[in-house]
């Protein structure tokens, strides 16, 4: 459609078949696009970085959970875009660990495909994506944060408000009259006196612990 934005997306699963359902899937819909397809790894890695897709859509199933450790690799060379794990199933710690890892969201291979494309939407628009069942699991284990709020400066609080109700680095800025890069460094400040390690782990630690 003429004027319609496309994202790109790439898809990492170790099996071939959930990797072909998630093509035929997200190709139907206006505004995706897929660009490429990996097993979790060095190849997916490669290509993310090669092709820097929006979005990757991270497969990872127990026992050993690989889409984690190829997580964890993505952030540590400096992936920008958007990833989004999708599990078959996941305990707290399997949870928490994405979450610090750096992932911006985290869903279950259940979910139902209108549901998965309007989650991966939100996601897009920054907006912080969780299967509830996860959510309650993610929130019983920050209700005791190493951090305190009395700790952030008022601007920090204002920042983390703003992050949790889902708007980017930009519109915060805009809102409050700083930089976009003014607002990165506030939002680093205060998940490192949290000890938080990613946007979804601040906007959920802020909803658990409100003004």
């Amino acid at each position: 459609m003429k004027g319609t934005h496309v994202h790109n997306l790439l898809l990492v699963d170790e099996q071939p078949m959930m990797r072909l359902g998630l093509r035929q899937l997200v190709e139907q819909k206006v505004g995706f696009r897929v660009v490429g397809e990996a097993c979790p790894g060095m190849q997916a890695c490669a290509l993310a970085m090669r092709l820097a897709p929006d979005l990757i859509v991270l497969g990872s199933d127990p026992p050993h959970h690989p889409g984690l450790e190829t997580l964890g690799k993505l952030r540590d060379q400096a992936f920008a875009g958007k990833i989004l794990l999708f599990s078959g199933s996941a305990s707290g710690h399997d949870v928490q660990d994405a979450m610090r890892l750096g992932a911006d969201g985290i869903l279950l291979k259940d979910q139902e495909p209108e549901q998965l494309i309007a989650r991966i939407h939100e996601l897009l628009r920054g907006k912080p994506v969780i299967a509830p069942s996860l959510l309650v699991l993610l929130a019983e284990a920050l209700r005791r944060p190493p951090g305190s709020p009395a700790r952030l400066t008022g601007r920090e609080r204002q920042v983390l408000k703003m992050v949790s109700a889902g708007l980017s680095n930009k519109m915060v800025g805009n809102r409050l009259g700083i930089t976009e890069g003014t607002v990165k460094v506030h939002m680093k400040n205060l998940m490192h006196k949290l000890g938080l390690r990613s946007r979804v782990e601040a906007a959920l630690w802020a909803r658990e612990h409100p003004p």
